[in-house]
């Protein structure tokens, strides 16, 4: 990945580095602080003001000229420090001060004023103590609620059978929670759900919910569900202060929502007037307090599987909003395919700080929770990010298995936490860190598991995953406790061909991609290339997906809509490449900016800079720019000015920092002032935003700039090799592929007569084992058997895994003596393949058969005792999906009663050659791996089960797919049979 030009300051801050044609301004001494009533309050004043000055200029070194730093300085407008900003200014008061300030002064402090005065009041700090783990055992549940088909179903189902049970433990303070039960939640949400009834609340209308982490939001959400609406959370401000700004900030989605009902906190309620104007549809703002104070009767609403359960607004989408519509059947899916990846039980505990807005936070880690009676720890994220070591102390006092944050956080946790605040730590029970929400740094992986492995974490806990919520949350995992894998590729190839061709380790130009793990069971990744061809492996695209947990659209938005679907896939809008079925992420082909887990729209920006006076319009760019000290990304703009004068290029910039704090609720990490024609374009007008990036992050903003036919020359030339490369590819793979089929049906038109006419059995069988090892050398596949000498001469059974209609090739390549095959029924009834069959001594059975598909038992267990090698593909079928599905009885079942040993059989690289659905080959290696025989240990049936699950565990790492034997997949149509 690439880095930004960053120094690490000696207090854990990040000082950017001059830029080429930028000059940064001398220092001024910064204002003189009042002084206090004391000697002492006067040092501590001029000591904050220079914390909070030398931070300010670190972040945005362009304002150091004009930047005024005294007492009654806003944090927000004047110091231009967003939350993390605020982080970073309260732990390096605390460290210079020793003491420990309240948590509130992050949130709450409006001015250095406000910050000096909490300082004076603060405690000194003292080392922090091994915290015992807290009491609370609960009994294992058998059981979830699999048949449930709503959100409401599933909590009716624990309420049914553990009303007292804990459900969320929510920590209020260090030393204060709150336990509600599952009785608790039912009560409270129904209470409200009754309010909104008398509102006039009705079936399919939306309730917006813009409240912190706490009791409240629980019941508000299913409230909202009991009542037959949906809820739709947005989220709240970062500071009370800022409540009035933020509800102007939402009025894009609350009318997007069509909203009825606006849920907030009483200090909301109060100031909700000024915007409820604005938005028809919405009727009343509530608290819930009110709303359960109401004492009302509840009215039984009827809720489907396919009802709207959640609408759940990408954060930062405040021009153009983008509601993703979620049914009940949608998240419940999502959930049950996460639990199911990451082996979730009722003996879980899952602690998270993530908001509730946010779809980790709420369907991930809440919702997720109380599907598997797993206890959920929550901690607001003003807790964590007031200090990070809160969430690990939560995770050891917890006993905690599971957590998740983005990778922000872990570095937060990496960088700000000092040794002395962790002493006694124990992480030794977090076996899943998910890492996911935003790019992951594979700095950050090794460095967070370095850091804390003194304090039990494991590293094969580390569990980099992807979603997005277009598929409710979560979309791939890693397998449980294998650990972060970095694969490691050439640049130069993966830039300039698209091929993720694998580095040598002493190639320092390497760039390095993190393994996101294999897709949910039940959905289905693909990489596709601009013409929508699927790619083969390590080839980078355009990522996408589909499967149950997917997204119908988003709500009253159809032209962004009709951009999500290609067919029945969606475009998650990510590049990537995928190897072995996981998937590496390598870009966003949107230029969405993810800045601390935050969705950011650069054309949000853009547009709202380009009218300002002084900056040339449509000449403004916004990107992210990777910050591998903090973990995430820094929010660039460029703006391209003719303002020469040194006073109004810094009111230029001052009136940019405040519009895109008016904005976003942050300012930019960088702004950049540059000269006309420096913002890169295409041809056709829009903005390279990409382009731009690597500019400024190679310190070329602002160069003097060629004449413009040098510029065009040089562009289309540094392109010219790319494009050609890729040009050339795709060319040679169309050639390859009519190649291919070409040089098939030359091969059957051959075969297949002379194995339908002569009469030897064995003669038929040489010709296709010849011809078969003959096509795959003029093909050019390369072909590897390791362990052929374990291939049996008869009296055997071997099973293989099956993944393309290539692998019959591969077989016959494969097996010197001919073996007689197990083929489904249907395929006796084709003329073509049912012939050819039939005369290399194939046994047509019957798939549906109770004991696992022998419908002619008798005539395949004659054939074995008759001393024949008996061939199956146990799975039965294939799909386009990587992934070992489940086995089939029929090979175990006949093994088992004759006594024969079963020999396991993978097959790699079949898949990537000619992919299930398709029918453009590729070129590729096939590798065979033959395994020692397997000999079955009785002759009933619980030997043969046994016998099965033994071959299959041989066979599963072999093959280098995920596990699939849960998927419940449907048998192919007649059209669509397998051998």
């Amino acid at each position: 990945m690439t880095a930004n030009a960053k120094q690490p300051d000696g207090t854990g801050g990040l000082l950017p580095s001059r830029r080429a044609g930028e000059v940064l301004d001398e220092p001024v001494p910064p204002s003189p602080a009042k002084p206090g009533p004391g000697g002492e309050t006067a040092d501590a004043a001029r000591q904050l003001l220079e914390i909070a000055r030398d931070l300010a200029i670190s972040l945005r070194p362009h304002r150091r000229r004009t930047l005024r730093v005294a007492l009654d300085s806003s944090i927000d407008r004047d110091l231009g420090l967003d939350s993390l900003g605020r982080v970073e200014l309260v732990l390096r008061i605390e460290r210079a001060f020793k003491a420990h300030l309240a948590e509130e002064v992050i949130s709450e402090a409006e001015t250095l004023g406000d910050v000096l005065a909490a300082l004076r009041r603060a405690a000194r700090a003292s080392p922090v103590e091994a915290v015992a783990p807290l009491a609370l055992s609960l009994e294992p549940i058998a059981s979830a609620p699999s048949e449930a088909l709503t959100l409401l179903e599933v909590l009716e189902w624990h309420v049914a059978r553990h009303p007292d049970r804990p459900h969320i433990r929510l920590e209020v303070s260090d030393d204060s929670q709150l336990i509600i039960t599952y009785a608790a939640l039912h009560e409270r949400a129904r209470a409200a759900a009754a309010g909104l009834q008398t509102l006039g609340v009705g079936s399919g209308d939306t309730v917006a919910i813009m409240l912190p982490t706490g009791v409240d939001f629980f019941a508000a959400f299913f409230g909202a569900l009991y009542a037959g609406a949906v809820p739709v959370p947005i989220y709240p401000p970062f500071r009370p202060a800022q409540l009035e700004d933020h509800l102007r900030r939402q009025v894009g989605i609350l009318r997007n929502a069509e909203a009825r009902v606006l849920l907030t906190t009483a200090e909301g309620r109060r100031v909700a007037a000024l915007v409820r104007d604005q938005i028809e549809t919405l009727r009343s703002v509530e608290t819930v307090a009110d709303l359960v104070a109401a004492n009302a009767r509840l009215l039984s609403r009827p809720c489907a599987p396919g009802d709207v359960a959640l609408v759940q607004y990408t954060s930062g989408s405040t021009g153009d909003p983008k509601g993703v519509v979620l049914s009940h059947a949608n998240l419940l899916a999502n959930i049950r395919a996460m639990g199911e990846a990451l082996e979730a039980s009722s003996q879980d505990v899952f602690v998270s700080w993530l908001p509730l807005y946010h779809d980790m936070g709420l369907i991930g880690a809440w919702l997720g929770s109380l599907y598997f009676a797993a206890l959920a720890v929550i901690l607001s994220p003003i807790r964590f990010l007031a200090r990070p070591e809160r969430w690990l102390w939560a995770i050891h006092r917890n006993r905690a298995t599971l957590s998740a944050a983005p990778n922000f956080a872990y570095e937060l946790c990496l960088r700000r936490i000092a040794d002395a605040d962790i002493n006694g730590l124990d992480l030794s029970t977090w076996r899943m860190a998910v890492n996911g929400a935003e790019p992951v740094s594979p700095a950050t992986l090794r460095g967070f598991a370095e850091r804390f492995a003194p304090f039990g974490f494991r590293k094969e806990a580390i569990a980099p995953v992807y979603g997005l919520a277009e598929c409710a949350v979560g979309l791939a995992f890693p397998p449980p406790s294998r650990g972060a894998f970095v694969d490691r590729v050439q640049r130069a190839s993966l830039s300039a061909g698209g091929f993720a061709r694998p580095a040598a380790p002493n190639d320092a130009t390497a760039l390095e991609f993190v393994a996101c793990g294999h897709a949910l069971p039940g959905h289905e990744i693909r990489i596709v290339d601009p013409a929508g061809r699927e790619l083969d492996e390590r080839h980078e695209g355009r990522l996408q997906f589909r499967g149950p947990s997917t997204t119908r659209g988003y709500l009253r938005n159809p032209e962004k809509t009709k951009t999500l679907f290609d067919g029945d896939w969606l475009e998650s809008g990510d590049l990537a490449y995928v190897v072995g079925g996981e998937i590496f992420l390598t870009g966003r082909s949107k230029d969405i900016i993810i800045r601390a887990g935050r969705n950011i729209y650069p054309h949000e920006v853009e547009q709202a800079i380009g009218e300002l006076s002084g900056v040339r319009r449509g000449c403004v760019v916004a990107f992210g720019s990777h910050d591998p000290a903090a973990g995430t990304e820094r929010l660039i703009v460029i703006a391209e000015t003719r303002a020469i004068e040194a006073g109004e290029r810094a009111a230029l910039r001052r009136q940019i920092d405040e519009l895109v704090e008016a904005l976003l609720e942050m300012p930019p990490d960088d702004v950049v002032l540059a000269p006309p024609h420096s913002v890169l374009k295409t041809s056709s007008g829009k903005i390279r935003r990409a382009a731009c990036r690597d500019l400024y992050e190679r310190g070329q903003i602002g160069e003097r700039a060629d004449p413009i036919w040098r510029q065009v020359v040089r562009l289309r030339l540094s392109g010219a090799k790319a494009r050609a490369i890729r040009m050339g590819a795709a060319l040679r793979a169309l050639l390859y592929a009519a190649y291919w089929w070409l040089l098939l049906g030359v091969t059957a038109s051959f075969v297949w007569p002379l194995v339908a006419l002569l009469p030897d059995r064995d003669l038929r069988w040489r010709i296709v084992h010849a011809a078969a090892r003959l096509f795959l050398r003029s093909a050019a596949v390369r072909f590897e058997i390791i362990g052929s000498e374990a291939l049996p001469g008869g009296g055997a059974v071997m099973a293989a895994n099956h993944s393309s209609y290539f692998d019959s090739v591969v077989v016959a390549a494969l097996l010197r003596t001919p073996p007689v095959f197990v083929a489904k029924k249907e395929l006796a009834a084709q003329f073509f393949a049912g012939t050819f069959l039939r005369r290399l001594g194939a046994l047509f059975v019957e798939r549906t058969d109770p004991e696992g598909g022998i419908a002619s038992a008798d005539a395949v267990l004659a054939a074995a005792r008759a001393g024949a090698t008996l061939f199956f593909f146990p799975e039965g079928t294939f799909t386009r999906a990587p992934g070992l599905l489940g086995f089939h009885m029929g090979a175990f079942h006949v093994a088992s009663r004759t006594g024969l040993p079963v020999v396991p059989i993978a097959i790699r690289g079949t898949r990537s050659i000619l992919r299930g659905d398709q029918w453009f080959p590729r070129h590729g290696a096939v590798q065979v791996l033959v395994q020692r025989p397997v000999t079955p240990k009785g002759e009933d049936w619980n030997s043969a089960l046994e016998l099965r699950d033994r071959v299959r565990k041989i066979l599963l790492p072999l093959v280098g797919e995920p596990d699939r034997a849960a998927e419940r997949i449907e048998p192919p149509s007649a059209g669509k049979n397998h051998a």
